[in-house]
């Protein structure tokens, strides 16, 4: 395998957005494969020789992202872990986790691994295994390397092995310690889940009077669908690209939309829009039009890269709608990745439950910090709010 390292100053040339970020310093330890165009670029807050916990899932780039202009898996792996690092920092901020990572909180950063696969690679195609073999073998070669502790688990890209025996996440499992193997979306969805019930009884708006809209339902989608369906009298609208998923949802007599109808679909009469997409959904179109949704009160999710442009959060202030920054509302993944690292690590029993009762506090932060920006008139953002209760 071919590694290459690139220091926090080469990194800030690849990715401008790191100095403004709350953590400037990254690490990448880009590989590639020697024989095949595949590139695994593994980038972490952890310096060198520190030991740390470097926090993020493991992304098998999906072809959205790959053939979007200007992708590397360098720049895609800094990014993600900018958000991972925001994740870290709310999560001590409010302090919430499982009674492991609460303890072992000043040792977590954030990081991320992006791997380029070629398509006969992808997962539940025929060269998985051997693409996914040589991923472990990197992983392990930059612990050895980095002087640090990585923990991934589930992210885009994950499923199925070809032949059906395995998923992919078990795989990398046997061969990387560190990859984790729990089911990341159920505590991620209860996190959105419950800040978004937070929020909204911030407004003196019960569930059971909400009109809520979700672009992507995925797996951390659904979970939130399934705990809306519980309060009857919620009204449900999903924007969802894949047709499949739309029919299921259809037969569950939720209304759906397809992206290409994301405009209109914003523009609906909705109390709150949880996203949950691949990227972007955020982009000064969809802000503006945000913005212009006289009902809109809440906006929140756990997206990856949601908003290309952060000055869409001063657009949606100016317009009083509370946008929970979705780093916040997406912690309880990673809480749970290193729950479960350190539970095995140390022969504790591990539980998702544990986490469950743990996404419980981010209903307390999303009602507190949305009913002190009513009372201040909206002239504080989610973060300069939840920062002025917490930190």
């Amino acid at each position: 395998m071919q590694r290459t390292t690139i220091s926090p100053p080469e990194a800030a040339q690849l990715s401008p957005e790191l100095a403004a970020s709350r953590n400037p310093n990254v690490w990448v330890y880009r590989y590639r494969h020697a024989t095949m165009p595949w590139t695994l670029s593994i980038a972490t807050h952890a310096p060198p020789g520190s030991g740390k916990l470097s926090l993020g899932g493991f992304r098998i780039a999906p072809l959205e992202r790959t053939e979007s202009p200007g992708f590397t898996t360098d720049g895609e792996s800094i990014a993600l872990a900018i958000g991972m690092e925001e994740k870290v920092h709310w999560s001590r901020v409010i302090r919430v986790g499982g009674p492991l990572a609460l303890r072992d909180l000043t040792r977590v950063v954030g990081g991320k691994c992006v791997l380029a696969p070629t398509a006969d690679a992808r997962v539940g195609n025929p060269r998985d295994a051997e693409m996914l073999d040589w991923a472990a073998e990197c992983l392990n070669d930059c612990e050895r390397h980095a002087g640090i502790h990585i923990t991934t688990g589930q992210d885009l890209g994950h499923g199925r092995m070809h032949g059906g025996a395995m998923g992919s996440l078990e795989f990398l499992n046997a061969r990387f310690a560190g990859s984790v193997v729990a089911d990341t979306s159920i505590p991620t969805g209860e996190g959105n889940y419950q800040i978004l019930k937070g929020m909204l009884r911030a407004f003196d708006l019960p569930l059971e009077r909400a009109t809520v809209g979700l672009i992507g339902c995925g797996n951390i989608g659904m979970h939130i669908i399934r705990q809306l369906r519980a309060h009857p009298g919620v009204t449900i609208l999903a924007c969802e690209s894949r047709e499949e998923r739309r029919a299921e949802l259809e037969a569950m007599g939720i209304r759906t939309w397809g992206p290409e109808q994301k405009a209109a679909f914003l523009a609906l009469p909705m109390d709150a829009l949880v996203v949950n997409a691949a990227g972007a959904t955020l982009d000064a179109a969809s802000v503006a039009v945000c913005a212009a949704n006289a009902r809109l009160k809440v906006i929140c999710g756990s997206e990856n890269l949601v908003m290309p442009d952060h000055r869409g959060v001063e657009t949606l202030r100016a317009a009083h709608k509370v946008f929970a920054p979705t780093e916040l509302g997406g912690m309880m993944g990673y809480l749970t990745a290193v729950e479960q690292y350190l539970a095995v690590i140390e022969g504790e029993s591990f539980e998702v439950t544990t986490m469950l009762e743990a996404a419980r506090r981010l209903e307390v932060a999303g009602y507190e910090t949305t009913a002190r920006i009513i009372a201040g008139g909206h002239a504080e953002d989610f973060e300069t709010a939840v920062t002025a209760l917490y930190a």
